[in-house]
């Protein structure tokens, strides 16, 4: 679930995404499609997989960011663990949070790098699917 910073909404940091990505259904990482569901909307990047208590094995949530940034993620509400990608405006992988338990609330978990989308999936697909940093991410339409 994406931790909204404690910023007044601004035109400068309103959720404003281009609209392409709103029929984006599939993304390829690691040689894999996984089918995400996107989060766009703020309500929705507040809620994100809170509350589920399952995601399939090839299934993921894409948080869409207008801008690049550090963006913090935790376990608030999550019933179960799972892995979160962080990627770069050019696609490609930023940094990786192997295996979060939901048991780590309210611990805080964010890129050093720049982020423009974060991917959260089953726990251990990372590790399933040999992901390392630098990894390309390709937009399936």
């Amino acid at each position: 679930t994406y931790k909204q910073p404690a910023l007044p909404t601004t035109e400068k940091n309103a959720e404003v995404v281009n609209p392409q990505i709103e029929d984006l259904k599939y993304i390829k990482i690691g040689g894999v499609e996984v089918k995400v569901e996107l989060a766009i909307t703020p309500e929705v990047k507040s809620r994100g997989l809170g509350e589920r208590v399952s995601m399939g094995a090839n299934e993921g949530m894409l948080f869409v960011f207008k801008e690049s940034g550090k963006y913090a993620f935790w376990m608030r509400d999550m019933k179960f663990s799972i892995d979160i990608i962080w990627i770069t405006e050019g696609q490609e992988v930023a940094y990786i949070k192997k295996n979060v338990s939901p048991d780590s609330y309210p611990e805080i978990f964010r890129s050093d790098e720049n982020a423009k989308y974060v991917l959260e999936v089953p726990a251990f697909f990372a590790d399933k699917n040999n992901l390392k940093l630098g990894d390309k991410v390709e937009f399936v339409y």
